[in-house]
């Protein structure tokens, strides 16, 4: 531990990831926004710092890499579900009463898990390229900045409509879709000043 230094271009990747997995389990709770009386899932609470822990990667290891990361945390969502599933089905010990609480919270994280893989997909690959080419006309902070904002008004409206629409009231659909709007603007714009913690370790090309 003497010559122990952190990696934080591989911390920002593991917890890029770690949100996308904790967010998709947290979004099968819905609550109420206190003041503003909204309804939002519980995996708003964290989903939004994705964004910039996204482009830390990108920053330091490149869009090739940030890429990679993005496809391998949706692959590694569907993994999860998959395994929900499975563990799901197998045959429940008589003296475990919970089979009825496992189905009823964590089976429904499919449709949210599908939805969650489609939505950050298409957002993030489209976030990696506006920042991408801002960062390469005006720098990081605004890139975080201007990216962030459009992958999350993207991700939010087909996060919110695969997962909830049909299941919930349109009217809840399209709150919890304007609170995740909402928080991902505040929680966006408060970390992204993170950027700056991160230094380039790619060519200026690479971006």
């Amino acid at each position: 531990m003497k010559n122990f230094k952190l990696n934080l271009p591989l911390l920002s990747a593991l917890l890029y990831t770690a949100s996308q997995i904790f967010a998709n389990v947290l979004s099968t709770k819905i609550a109420v926004l206190p003041l503003v009386h909204l309804a939002v899932d519980g995996g708003t609470i964290i989903y939004p710092l994705t964004f910039t822990l996204r482009d830390l990667v990108h920053k330091s290891l490149g869009k090739n890499n940030a890429r990679q990361v993005i496809i391998i945390a949706a692959g590694l969502n569907a993994l999860m579900f998959g395994l929900f599933w499975l563990v799901g089905k197998m045959t429940p010990d008589p003296s475990w009463q919970f089979q009825e609480a496992y189905e009823r919270i964590l089976l429904p994280v499919g449709r949210i898990v599908a939805a969650s893989i489609i939505a950050q997909v298409i957002s993030e690959l489209l976030d990696t390229e506006i920042f991408s080419f801002i960062y390469k006309k005006i720098g990081d902070l605004t890139a975080v900045l201007l990216s962030n904002l459009g992958g999350l008004i993207l991700d939010s409206f087909i996060f919110g409509l695969i997962a909830f629409l049909g299941a919930m009231p349109f009217a809840t659909v399209m709150e919890i879709i304007l609170a995740n709007i909402l928080i991902k603007l505040v929680i966006s714009f408060l970390s992204a000043p993170a950027i700056k913690l991160i230094p380039r370790t790619v060519s200026f090309e690479e971006i």
